[in-house]
C-alpha cells in the first residue's frame, strides 16, 4: 500500500483500510458460520429446518439379506431398494437379542440385553426412558400403527401417544375388528389361519385366500396413511409402521406367492458341521430343527419371499405421502427400515429365531433422509450396527438430549460421510428358548464369527469373507487354534461380572444358570 501525504488521500486511505477491515471480518464470519453448519450435520448448503418426521418401518422376522440391494438372487424388492440408493445401508447390522421380546426392549430404550437385563425371551415392565417417549416429551406426536412392540404389560404404549394395533394371532385389536366387519365368514384371523392351513411360527405356506386389501399388510398400511392425513403439521411426527410379515404366518397374496412358487430359488445353507441324519423333514416339536427340503422349502420361501415383495410394493405410496407431507409441512424428515431380528429358512438346519448365525442375527438397516440433513447419499457400510443405535440417532437428529447410560451409538456422522471410530466387534446373546443347547454368547467381528454355546462349552468360529453362509466352522480345525483361542479371550473380557459367572476371568465356565430376565446394577 502507497501512502499519499496529502489530507484527502489520507482520507481516502482511512475510509478503504476500513471498508477492507469490515470486509475481512464479514468473511471470517462467512467461514465461522459454514464451519458451524457442517459441524452440525448440513452439508449441502441447505438450513436444516428443525426436529425432522421420523418413519420407521419394521418388518418383523426379516432377513438382511432379503433385499434386491443386498444382492439377493431372486427377492424383488424395487422400493427399499431406491430408498437405500437415495440413503445408506448398513450390510453388518445385527439384533443383540435375536428374538422379538428382548430385541424390541433393546429398540426401545438403546440398551443392550447386559445392561437391560432382558436376555432371553421374556418381558419385564420398561422404567428407563423410551425413544417414543423421549420423542414425545419434546414436541413430538408419535403413533404405532400394526404390529405391537410386544412388551409387558401388553396395555402399555412405552410412550406412544396413539396406537393402532393389529397383529396376525390377536383376537379383537383393531385389524381383527377389522377383518370380522369386512369378511364376517372369516371368523377373525386366528380363525382364518386354522382354516387355511398354517401357522403362526411354522413353516406351512399357503397364498392369502381374501380380497388383497384385506391382508394385515394392505390394512396396516391404510392405516399408516390415515394418520399421514390426519397429523397436524404443526407437530413433527414420528411414526412407526410395524408389520407381522414376512413372519409366519406365511400366507402372502396369491399373485406373490404363485410367482415365488415357479422360481428356481437359493439352496439353503448346508454346514459340514451338521448331522443332517439327525433331522427330520417334520421338525422338532419345537419347529425350531428341521430339513427343509423338496416341495415344502419350495413353498416355505415362495411364502416368504412374497410376503417380503407385497410389503415392499404396498411401501411406496406410504414413503411418497411421508415424504410429501414433510416438503408441505416444511419439515426435515427421516426414514428408517429394519427388522426386529431374521429368520433362519432353513439354513444349516434352522427354522425361526434365537440363533447367532447370519440368516437369524443380521437384519436389514436403511436410513434416508431430505437433502437438508446432509445425509452421503447412496452410502454402502459395513460398519457393526445394532437396533440400539436408533435411540441416540433419531434423538441427536430431533435435537434432543438422551440419557447418559445409553448403549447405543449415534449414526449422524457416519451418514454424513465423516470418519468415525467403528466397532471392533458386537456382542450378540439369547438365554435358552427352544431348547438348552440353544442359548448363545457370540462375538460378530468385522470378518470372523465366534460363538460359545453356555449350556456345553462348544464353540464355533466362521470366517464370513470366505464363507459367508457358515458352512464351515474352523473352531473344529486344530490349525485354527490360536485363532480360536484370541476370540476365546475377547468373549472372556466381554462376559467379566455377568451374574451368570460364565468366566472366572481365566476362562469360560460353562454350565452355569442362564435365565432370560437377569438383575443388573445402574450404571
Amino acid at each position: 500500500m502507497t501512502f499519499d501525504r496529502r489530507g484527502d488521500d489520507m482520507l481516502s486511505l482511512n475510509i478503504r483500510a476500513e471498508t477492507e477491515l469490515r470486509t475481512m471480518i464479514f468473511k471470517n464470519f462467512l467461514v465461522i458460520a459454514m464451519t458451524l453448519s457442517i459441524g452440525a450435520g448440513v452439508g449441502t448448503g441447505k438450513e436444516a429446518k428443525g426436529k425432522p418426521d421420523i418413519l420407521l418401518i419394521m418388518p418383523d422376522q426379516m432377513r438382511g439379506d432379503c433385499l434386491g440391494i443386498a444382492g439377493h438372487p431372486v427377492v424383488r424388492t424395487p422400493h427399499l431398494d431406491h430408498l437405500a440408493r437415495e440413503g445408506a445401508t448398513f450390510s453388518r447390522a445385527y439384533t443383540t437379542c435375536p428374538s422379538c421380546i428382548p430385541s424390541r426392549h433393546s429398540l426401545l430404550t438403546g440398551l443392550y440385553p447386559s445392561s437391560s437385563g432382558v436376555v432371553g425371551y421374556a418381558a419385564r415392565k420398561i422404567t428407563s426412558p423410551t425413544l417414543p417417549g423421549l420423542l414425545g416429551e419434546n414436541g413430538y406426536r408419535t403413533v404405532l400403527v400394526g404390529r405391537y412392540m410386544h412388551q409387558k404389560p401388553i396395555d402399555e404404549s412405552y410412550g406412544y401417544q396413539t396406537e393402532v394395533r393389529g397383529s396376525t394371532y390377536v383376537s379383537d385389536d383393531d385389524y381383527d375388528k377389522y377383518l370380522k366387519q369386512a369378511a364376517p365368514t372369516s371368523g377373525g384371523i386366528r380363525e382364518l389361519v386354522a382354516s387355511m392351513g398354517v401357522s403362526f411360527n411354522r413353516w406351512e405356506a399357503n397364498p392369502w385366500p381374501l380380497d388383497d386389501d384385506m391382508h394385515p399388510t394392505a390394512w396396516a398400511i391404510r392405516e399408516a396413511g390415515r394418520v399421514l392425513k390426519e397429523s397436524s403439521p404443526d407437530k413433527p411426527l414420528f411414526l412407526t409402521a410395524s408389520f407381522f410379515s414376512p413372519h409366519p404366518p406365511l400366507f402372502p397374496p396369491k399373485k406373490y406367492f404363485d410367482y415365488y412358487f415357479k422360481q428356481t430359488l437359493p439352496t439353503p445353507a448346508h454346514g459340514d458341521w451338521v448331522d443332517w441324519n439327525a433331522l427330520s423333514p417334520k421338525g422338532d416339536k419345537q419347529g425350531h430343527r428341521v430339513r427343509l427340503e423338496g416341495d415344502a422349502l419350495q413353498k416355505t420361501m415362495a411364502g416368504y419371499f412374497g410376503l417380503i415383495e407385497h410389503l415392499d410394493d404396498q411401501l411406496e405410496p406410504l414413503i411418497q405421502a411421508f415424504e410429501e407431507r414433510s416438503r408441505k409441512a416444511g419439515h426435515s424428515w427421516l426414514i428408517i427400515v429394519t427388522s426386529d431380528h431374521g429368520e433362519m429358512l432353513g439354513d444349516n438346519g434352522f427354522f425361526r429365531k434365537c440363533e447367532p448365525y447370519e440368516g437369524a442375527g443380521r437384519v436389514p438397516f436403511i436410513i434416508a433422509g431430505s437433502d437438508d440433513l446432509g445425509f452421503h447419499r447412496g452410502l454402502r457400510s459395513s460398519a457393526l450396527v445394532c437396533l440400539e443405535d436408533l435411540m441416540p440417532t433419531l434423538l441427536n437428529a430431533g435435537q434432543i438430549t438422551g440419557p447418559k447410560n445409553l448403549d447405543g451409538q449415534n449414526l449422524l456422522p457416519l451418514l454424513r460421510g465423516e470418519k468415525v471410530e467403528a466397532r471392533e466387534w458386537l456382542h450378540t446373546e439369547h438365554a435358552p428358548c427352544y431348547s438348552k443347547a440353544q442359548a448363545f454368547q457370540a462375538l460378530m467381528g468385522k470378518r470372523y464369527t465366534y460363538f460359545w454355546r453356555p449350556e456345553d462349552g462348544s464353540e464355533q468360529l466362521f470366517d464370513l469373507q470366505a464363507d459367508p453362509k457358515q458352512e464351515h466352522d474352523l473352531a473344529s480345525h486344530k490349525s485354527n487354534a490360536a485363532l480360536v483361542t484370541d476370540w476365546r479371550n475377547r468373549m472372556i473380557q466381554t462376559l467379566r461380572g455377568r451374574p451368570e459367572k460364565f468366566t472366572d476371568g481365566n476362562q469360560l465356565v460353562a454350565g452355569r444358570p442362564y435365565l432370560p430376565l437377569q438383575a443388573v446394577k445402574k450404571k
